[in-house]
């Protein structure tokens, strides 16, 4: 395992990579397509004091995203695990950047309770980034993997990792839990990875998906992109194709949308249509299951996904 990050280092680079512009952003407002529900209602106020008062962490917040009211509304939700800083420095996230906490142990315990507390049948469990860690933070999957069947059976479990900077060992120990879907997203088209991924490689990825796939079959592999920051068709054909050759199961693909003005630009917005028309060359291409959409993210409707993935391995 080659690598890994200094972390003293983090404190004193920017939050943000630069990255070449200017870039062409689209004029006016957001459109219509792009309005996702309030994030009101009693299940939505419910879900929030029970996050705060576990002392947990959950990507529809950190990571703003725009379908935490519909979801929490439904009762679901993605939790973070291994704290709310993350090592890397992605232009495109919303999860705060720097020097990580010491791991918490106790919280596999917390995510089960929570998950108990909510009535799950289908939990989805992501994390920052640990490249302070040499196995990228894989240990405390494994556990919550665990924790999470033991305090809720019958659950399911879909874990979203970081590449564990390439360390199939830290893949293993997350596979020998036997979470029922492996997520590792792709996030943009290797050209963009300069600006929006620092610190990941493309080709990475794609090994990391090929081997879980390849260690454990049995369990269905995903993976996902972002539209909007000046990719090509051509780019975004590719990348499926490129993902289906690793034996990928589902793939999702979403619309970007910019966190602040700190973040990197939209150059873009794709049509209902459009995201249609992408969908349908995703299919041709062989994929088991496909969510595309404007306001589709790795873990929007996750159950839906993993239950027909699940059925088709």
């Amino acid at each position: 395992m080659a690598g890994f990050v200094d972390i003293r280092e983090l404190r004193v680079k920017p939050i943000v990579p630069p990255y070449e512009g200017p870039y062409p952003g689209p004029a006016g407002k957001r459109p219509d397509w792009l309005r996702a529900p309030a994030a009101v209602g009693r299940n939505f106020r419910e879900l929030k004091q029970l996050v705060t008062d576990l002392e947990l962490h959950t990507v529809c917040e950190s990571a703003a995203c725009p379908n935490l009211g519909e979801c929490w509304n439904r009762r679901t939700a993605t939790f973070m695990i291994l704290g709310n800083v993350c090592t890397r420095r992605c232009g495109f996230c919303a999860v705060q950047k720097g020097a990580p906490e010491p791991v918490d142990y106790d919280e596999p315990r917390r995510v089960a309770e929570a998950s108990a507390a909510m009535g799950l049948r289908y939990a989805v469990v992501t994390s920052v980034n640990r490249d302070d860690r040499k196995d990228g933070g894989a240990e405390l999957f494994a556990l919550t993997i665990q924790a999470i069947r033991e305090r809720v059976p019958g659950c399911k479990v879909e874990v979203l990792v970081p590449d564990f900077q390439g360390s199939h060992a830290a893949m293993d120990i997350v596979l020998a839990a036997r979470p029922d879907v492996l997520n590792h997203n792709t996030e943009t088209v290797p050209r963009l990875y300069r600006s929006a991924r620092i610190g990941s490689r493309y080709e990475r990825s794609l090994d990391m998906l090929a081997y879980a796939k390849s260690a454990a079959p049995s369990i269905p592999t995903k993976s996902g992109i972002m539209l909007g920051l000046g990719e090509t068709e051509e780019e975004i054909e590719q990348v499926m194709r490129d993902l289906h050759a690793t034996g990928l199961d589902i793939f999702t693909m979403g619309q970007y949308l910019r966190p602040s003005r700190d973040h990197l630009p939209i150059v873009r917005y794709y049509s209902p249509a459009e995201f249609d028309a992408l969908r349908r060359t995703a299919v041709e291409i062989g994929f088991e299951h496909v969510e595309a959409g404007p306001l589709v993210r790795s873990s929007y409707h996750a159950d839906d996904a993993g239950e027909k993935a699940t059925a088709a391995v």
